[in-house]
């Protein structure tokens, strides 16, 4: 593993794939709910157990990617073999996924949404969990992962922007919405193999061909994930990060259609969150060197939660340009949000290693892409279930009650999920003196192997 600083060409290639996976990221978070709902005509509450029911199948998949990524030797490595291997099928699950089918019956509707969903996800763990295992086995410098997922995020700025900014373009190019969900489909999806691929050529995985492999059953496996302390605090942090971005991304369709009646001011309002948000990646970088990652992760909470209750309480009075100014606001959050919490991670895995003596970083990033994906979907069941509750009725005026579901999907629950995310993480242990203690206890523990 390097110890030294890694070379321009090594964080470039490693950042690029998550372009593609904030594509991914993106058109689900503010696209999928909406488009199953309004374009292919899933009734709301249906659209979140088909989200649902594809996230009891990540249960399986996410943890087994990552187990069988720590078990695999070959001459590719452990993880590029499978980025290269689930490339294709993420681009055709995302075009079938985004095609509208023929029949209109809602439950038929509903079993192909599940199932193009568990599809389209399995796909996208293939790729996603052996990259994100690349993390802590490229580097074990404390601050140079930091800046490490600086170039990774700026990437995924870039991936999340055009996911925001270029869907509705896309879908405007064609002469229908279900013709252009089906095109932009197969964009994104092709962007996101594309950018896979050249992080497959481009990023060389250190020599594995000495480390020993894990031996464990596939239960004993996560159980030992679940009992590293750091790891579970960051895990459910992240989680609870991602229920709130999701609960504000994917009505914020709604909120621009239905209370203020101009639905294409909506990528505006994304493009001003995440241009922001890519100015403020940097500098969250570099904050977190002096404050540590810890504290730069609960900026980003309180800049994100008093944003969602400043949309809740006034955005409906104040019109567009005050919601854009308030996003441009929560763009701060979202950019001090990028970085930490793919810094932090690591640090915990690697204090498994030292402990334990073993490398299965495919198991916590097995959990921790598993996690993630719970977090958003939990996020689009809670608002299916809420907008179908309030009586929602897809392109019609809404009701009073529908109306109230939508601004609090917008900034109640986001900023509960966001508060207790910001208590949480105030409990990690992991700060740069602890981690270099660590790192002098490996290699104490190293020189005696070898005296021995």
């Amino acid at each position: 593993m390097a110890t030294t600083r890694l070379s321009l060409r090594t964080k470039l290639g490693f950042g690029v794939c998550d372009l593609g996976g904030n594509l991914f990221f993106t058109a689900m978070g503010f696209w999928s709910l909406n488009y199953l709902t309004d374009v292919v005509a899933v009734p709301a509450a249906a659209a979140g157990l088909a989200v649902m029911i594809a996230k009891l199948w990540d249960a399986v998949t996410d943890p087994m990617m990552g187990f069988i990524s720590d078990r695999t030797r070959t001459m590719l490595g452990r993880r590029r073999p499978y980025i290269l291997l689930g490339a294709i099928p993420l681009l055709l699950t995302m075009w079938f996924f985004f095609t509208k089918p023929s029949f209109t019956d809602p439950i038929t509707l509903t079993a192909w949404a599940t199932l193009a969903l568990c599809l389209l996800n399995t796909a996208y763990t293939v790729v996603n969990i052996p990259y994100n295992s690349l993390t802590p086995e490229l580097t074990d410098d404390y601050n140079e992962r930091t800046s490490l997922n600086g170039y990774r995020f700026g990437f995924a700025v870039f991936g999340t922007m055009l996911g925001a900014g270029a869907v509705l373009p896309i879908v405007g190019l064609f002469p229908s919405k279900a013709a252009g969900f089906s095109g932009m489909g197969f964009v994104l999806g092709a962007a996101m193999a594309v950018t896979a691929l050249l992080t497959f050529f481009s990023v060389k995985e250190p020599d594995h061909s000495k480390t020993e492999l894990p031996k464990e059953s596939f239960l004993k496996t996560y159980t030992a994930v679940f009992s590293n302390k750091p790891y579970v605090i960051i895990l459910v942090t992240y989680a609870l990060h991602l229920s709130g971005l999701t609960f504000m991304q994917g009505i914020l369709v709604y909120y621009f259609k239905y209370i203020y009646r101009n639905e294409g001011m909506t990528t505006a309002a994304m493009v001003v969150l995440l241009v922001v948000a890519m100015i403020f990646i940097p500098i969250s970088v570099l904050v977190s060197k002096r404050i540590g990652k810890k504290r730069t992760y609960q900026i980003a909470f309180f800049i994100l939660s008093t944003a969602c209750l400043i949309l809740f309480f006034f955005a409906h009075r104040l019109g567009i340009n005050f919601f854009i100014g308030t996003m441009a606001y929560a763009g701060i959050g979202v950019g001090f949000g990028y970085v930490s919490p793919w810094a932090m991670v690591p640090d915990a895995v690697e204090y498994d290693a030292i402990l334990t003596g073993k490398r299965k970083e495919g198991a916590f990033y097995g959990i921790w892409t598993f996690a993630s994906k719970v977090g958003v979907s939990l996020s689009l069941v809670i608002s299916g279930a809420i907008l179908g509750a309030s009586g929602y009725i897809a392109d019609a005026v809404q009701g009073a009650g529908s109306i109230m579901a939508i601004r609090t999907l917008i900034g109640i629950l986001p900023a509960i999920a966001l508060a207790a995310a910001f208590v949480l993480v105030g409990f990690y242990p992991i700060d740069e003196k602890m981690y270099k203690g660590i790192l002098a206890e490996k290699q104490r523990l190293e020189s005696e192997k070898r005296a021995v």
